[in-house]
């Protein structure tokens, strides 16, 4: 689809036409790509780690996680495949360990925070 709407920008006979095209297919691909366009925010992703997840699990470098059913954040990089995880935190995780609450997160907020566990998984 999106080889024939080049072609067809290519196709019009004036310039400005072909910019005004070019323009409106680059804001049509940004909107159809979403949020996983734009890097992750990790500052936000540890925010939202810190308000739904820190009362169970350590979400830092070090530490121990409060419940030991909890994985800590950092070794999450180590231990599944980080991506499998962005399906279950935009639909909905439900308690994964005793005493884990059921949520789910929007796009961006998944994009932040899958970020920001991948970021706990890379040496300084």
């Amino acid at each position: 689809m999106m080889f024939r709407m080049i072609r067809l920008v290519s196709m019009l006979r004036t310039a400005g036409s072909r910019r005004l095209a070019l323009v409106g297919l680059a804001a049509m691909v940004a909107l159809w790509a979403g949020p996983g366009l734009a890097a992750p925010d990790i500052r936000a992703g540890q925010a939202l780690a810190r308000v739904h997840c820190a009362e169970c699990h350590a979400i830092g470098r070090s530490g121990r996680s409060i419940r030991p059913a909890a994985t800590p954040f950092r070794l999450i990089p180590q231990r599944y495949p980080v991506e499998a995880l962005e399906e279950a935190f935009g639909e909905g995780i439900t308690g994964s360990h005793k005493g884990m609450p059921d949520f789910a997160f929007s796009p961006r907020q998944v994009d932040d925070l899958l970020g920001y566990i991948k970021s706990l998984g890379r040496r300084r």
